[in-house]
């Protein structure tokens, strides 16, 4: 087994290997406005790191979010290019759950990231391997009784620290805590999700209404 994982529904642009026993590889950035331009050489840095080439890939894994669309596309339409180039399938792992996974945490918990507009992504975990929540999208201030008492991980939880007391690291998602995630559940015989996006509201960018129509003389 060799999965390539990767994740970019936060300001995190992450890659990673996994051989089945553990990560081989991985490489970080941090950096909102550049996932597609620094995705591509993350691969490159990584494959090299561990001395392969892509065509020893056997599955990918993608963080599906949920994220802001842009960002967010940009590593799922790559890691769906890849599994059709490779003949290999793509899984889905929500990257809240990588999150989670990386606090190892064993009580329970609240995981949220940016998305911004003053909101968080977030869902409640009853310990690092289990989520009780669907993913969610809310203010802060909205759902402070929901996660009272709770420690809480991510960069929607730092940011926020009057809703989220007992925020602390990660603040990011990494690939390799989503590649360790999926290689555990694979073993385990769990069927992960397809590599379908959770945007969980709609992107900023909307046709203009009421636009003007120009037609040909």
């Amino acid at each position: 087994m060799l999965l390539l994982a990767l994740d970019t529904a936060t300001p995190a642009v992450t890659v990673a290997l996994h051989d089945g026993r553990d990560v081989i590889a991985s490489s970080s950035q941090v950096d909102a406005r550049r996932h597609g331009e620094l995705l591509l050489p993350a691969i490159d840095r990584v494959l090299a790191e561990a001395g392969l080439s892509l065509d020893a890939v056997t599955g990918v894994v993608a963080g599906i979010g949920p994220g802001p669309y842009t960002g967010l596309r940009v590593g799922l339409m790559t890691a769906e290019t890849f599994g059709l180039a490779l003949g290999v399938p793509v899984h889905g792992v929500c990257t809240l759950d990588g999150l989670a996974y990386a606090a190892d945490l064993q009580d329970p918990f609240v995981v949220a990231t940016d998305a911004r507009r003053k909101e968080v992504y977030w869902a409640r975990y009853a310990d690092s391997r289990t989520r009780v929540t669907d993913p969610a999208v809310d203010r802060p201030a909205d759902i402070a009784e929901q996660v009272a008492g709770l420690p809480a991980v991510g960069a929607g939880a730092l940011l926020y620290p009057d809703a989220f007391p007992q925020a602390h690291e990660p603040e990011h998602v990494s690939a390799a805590a989503l590649a360790r995630l999926a290689a555990e559940r694979l073993a385990a015989g769990e069927e992960l999700p397809a590599p379908r996006p959770l945007y969980l509201r709609r992107p900023d960018a909307q046709v203009p209404k009421n636009y003007k129509v120009v037609t040909p003389k």
